[in-house]
């Protein structure tokens, strides 16, 4: 789910601390009962650094959500992503990594190397803390891991997956004009196409 941000809040990202204002201000968004679920963002940038798009993946539990590496990477492909940050909460209020969120973090990293979407950092937050696996290492040495490395079968079985979600794409962009020249409302044409309104008023 596309998560609505100001034109103030698509800022260029510098550092973790960056990051954390805009997420913080997702998450504070949310109501009390919402907070106390673990949600799954992932940001979007361009070549600059500047945020494109935040989209929120999963929405699981107190202490556990879902997410798979095609819907973290599928946005990403859409709007042109160069690089992501991967972002979640831990209601309980400890940002301290886990061994799951690790791993998880590990397999992700080499699946955004397969498809040329860089994986520059992941943010655990709570409503007034953070930390960043960038800033403390976490990253460069799971980049040095050697686990999760992709076999050639499985690359292209991604490298096929990338192609066709392009395409999927692409076409929906097709049926989208085609029905904005037919003076479709915005309303209709987002719940045929699957598309975002954002990505419809840039036809």
């Amino acid at each position: 789910m596309n998560v609505r941000l100001s034109k103030e809040q698509k800022i260029q990202i510098l550092n973790s601390s960056d990051i954390y204002k805009v997420m913080q201000q997702v998450l504070l968004r949310e109501n009390k009962i919402r907070r106390n679920q673990e949600h799954f963002w992932v940001v979007g940038l361009d070549n600059k650094n500047k945020i494109l798009f935040v989209e929120l993946i999963g929405l699981g539990a107190v202490n556990r959500v879902n997410a798979n590496p095609p819907d973290i990477f599928r946005m990403g492909i859409y709007k042109l992503a160069v690089k992501m940050i991967l972002v979640h909460n831990h209601p309980s209020g400890n940002i301290e990594p886990s061994k799951t969120d690790k791993n998880f973090t590990d397999k992700i990293l080499k699946v955004g190397k397969l498809i040329n979407i860089e994986v520059i950092d992941h943010l655990i937050i709570s409503e007034e803390k953070y930390t960043s696996f960038t800033d403390n290492g976490i990253i460069a040495e799971l980049q040095k891991s050697g686990a999760y490395e992709i076999i050639d079968k499985r690359k292209k079985e991604f490298e096929d997956w990338r192609v066709k979600t392009e395409k999927e794409h692409a076409v929906k962009i097709e049926i989208a004009k085609k029905m904005l020249s037919k003076n479709y409302d915005i309303d209709t044409i987002k719940e045929i196409t699957g598309l975002t309104k954002w990505d419809i008023k840039k036809l």
